[in-house]
């Protein structure tokens, strides 16, 4: 007796068809899986037997083999518990084989026979997409998340009786519908607004322009001045996300569990913060079982490092690969796994180690031999890889007061899209989206500046001693500033705006 059912597993961030194929035949009592199967679906034998059992079926006394194919490749997760009992419950006549052949079934049993939520429900509606088969059966908490993908049936279960009767014929189960422009009608309200933030004009328009060109920004302030505060306002001005973007964020958090219980789509751009004891695996990605770091999790959105200089020095010299290549390769014996990594990185970080250094308020008890070793915690080549350099002073008490409020989000927001739009149609053809990711033929082409704007960047290359990076940064921020103001050109004024964004540069802070 030999049935085959239809399921998946997830490799990166893609799943891959797994054929579950179960053979009962006469012998002794006993349940084998082969196909490399990790501890948890090795596992999966005890919660089949209990929830065919307490689901009212007999569990046959026989010699039940089950080959995950292909299997050359490791398969973990509890998502094929239930392929496992539908494809014993086939073998012994109960369901029609013939029915198994349309549908890629997912999901995890409970000893009761319940279906419970498992990782990876969007991948496997992409991959039965692709290979063109009718739909898939996903948990009733998965089956929004992966009605996303609307060209499929996405059958919603909640128990092993209901497939059951569903493949014998004896009930239907009405396919799930999601509604994208439902999804992103509230995809531009975030709970934090830049309105909030008091004073700090020179810091929001340094977001601004980073938030524009996608440019990485590090913040440089005593305690208390606003950064944080700031920075999490960041994806509030970010252009909302198109929805290709969001289904490839998506994947990434529905690969690790991260959906929110009933969120079909991640539609806000992500914002990241952990901590600074984070070892290079978490940050980056990896471990025994790869999965994404938070640099993928931050994915078209915002990693945000506070107390930049506590972090472990390699950890973030890991960050530079990603940062340049907008992407995590993770290489192991059997496999090699590419994550997508495309985000802003915002940092933070006190002048000094007692974090008072130029504060008229405080008294800062730094030596300049303790200011240069908590600033050398950042290498230079890591520093060189962040456009934009700001200083976050406190906030003068006046601001506090005054009783007016900044501009708003939206407002910024709409700046940003435009000057985000005039990027797109630019780089149409070149196969990037902003000016951050503009290469040296890109820089030539399109950051191109007049003759006293030339002379004003020798002086500046000359008397701070900046690096050709450096150099690139300083013309791809004033690319953007030009965005903002509608130009096609670069302007004196453009370029000057983006040299004063380089202040650990302008002030000679690192010696």
């Amino acid at each position: 007796m030999l049935a085959k059912v239809l399921s998946s597993a997830v490799i990166g961030i893609d799943a891959f068809i797994v054929d579950v194929e179960v053979d009962i035949s006469a012998g002794l009592p006993s349940f084998t899986t082969v196909g490399l199967p990790e501890a948890s679906v090795k596992e999966s034998k005890e919660r089949v037997k209990a929830a065919i059992q307490n689901s009212g079926y007999a569990f046959p006394d026989d010699r039940i083999t089950i080959n995950l194919a292909p299997a050359d490749i490791k398969k973990e997760g509890t998502g094929l518990d239930l392929p496992i009992a539908i494809g014993i419950l086939a073998a012994v006549g109960l369901i029609p084989k013939d029915v198994l052949t349309d549908y890629m079934i997912l999901g995890e049993l409970s000893l009761d026979g319940r279906v419970k939520p498992v990782r990876g429900s969007l991948p496997t509606a992409l991959t039965a997409l692709r290979a063109g088969y009718a739909g898939i059966m996903v948990p009733r908490e998965n089956s929004l998340e992966a009605a996303v993908v609307q060209e499929i049936s996405v059958l919603p279960v909640t128990d092993l009786s209901q497939v059951v009767d569903f493949c014998r014929g004896l009930a239907s189960i009405p396919p799930v519908k999601t509604c994208l422009d439902t999804l992103f009608s509230n995809s531009e309200h975030y709970p934090d607004d830049f309105s909030d933030v008091m004073g700090q004009e020179h810091v929001k328009r340094a977001l601004e322009v980073a938030a524009a060109g996608s440019h990485n920004l590090l913040m440089i302030g005593p305690p208390g001045s606003g950064k944080t505060m700031l920075a999490r306002r960041i994806p509030s001005i970010l252009p909302p996300m198109t929805f290709e973007e969001s289904l490839e964020t998506t994947r990434i958090f529905s690969v690790i569990g991260g959906l929110d219980r009933g969120q079909a789509l991640v539609v806000r751009r992500p914002f990241r913060a952990p901590h600074h004891t984070i070892s290079d695996a978490g940050l980056i990605g990896g471990g025994r079982f790869p999965r994404p770091g938070e640099v993928s999790l931050a994915h078209n959105g915002v990693l945000f490092l506070d107390e930049l200089p506590e972090f472990k020095k390699n950890v973030l010299e890991v960050l530079r690969q990603p940062m340049e290549d907008l992407s995590v390769t993770i290489s192991r014996v059997n496999s090699t796994l590419t994550y997508p990594a495309s985000f802003m990185l915002i940092s933070a970080m006190n002048p000094c180690p007692c974090g008072y250094k130029g504060d008229d308020a405080h008294e800062c008890h730094c030596s300049p031999i303790s200011v240069e070793r908590y600033r050398s915690r950042i290498s230079g080549p890591l520093l060189d890889r962040i456009d934009i350099h700001v200083e976050v002073p406190a906030v003068a008490y006046k601001d506090l007061t005054g009783g007016t409020s900044g501009e708003s989000s939206a407002v910024i927001r709409r700046r940003v899209s435009m000057a985000r739009a005039m990027q797109t149609r630019r780089f149409k053809r070149t196969g990037i989206h902003c000016n951050a990711q503009m290469g040296s033929r890109q820089i030539r082409r399109y950051c191109t500046v007049d003759e006293d704007s030339e002379t004003l960047l020798e002086t500046a290359m000359r008397r701070l001693g900046l690096s050709a990076r450096a150099y690139n940064r300083i013309l791809k921020i004033s690319r953007t500033i030009a965005d903002l103001d509608g130009s096609e050109m670069i302007r004196l004024d453009h370029l000057s705006e983006a040299i004063q964004y380089r202040s650990l540069d302008r002030g000679k802070t690192r010696t």
